[in-house]
């Protein structure tokens, strides 16, 4: 699988913030996900904040 293909997940926690790597197709702004934690919110799509990766990054927030 190439580096197209896996993007990262910011998401929100009341712990913080965690980083998660996934694989297949980015999630758009306004998407909403399943996750460990419940249904989140894709509020932003950036490049991943990881120096040197090119990798894109979906930030999620409790939906």
């Amino acid at each position: 699988m190439s580096a197209a293909e896996k993007y990262l997940l910011f998401v929100w926690k009341p712990t913080g913030y965690e980083l998660r790597e996934r694989d297949g197709q980015l999630p758009a702004v306004g998407a909403v996900l399943e996750e460990h934690e419940g249904r989140m919110l894709v509020t932003r799509v950036s490049p991943s904040p990881l120096p040197g990766d090119s990798r894109r990054c979906a930030y999620l927030q409790a939906h």
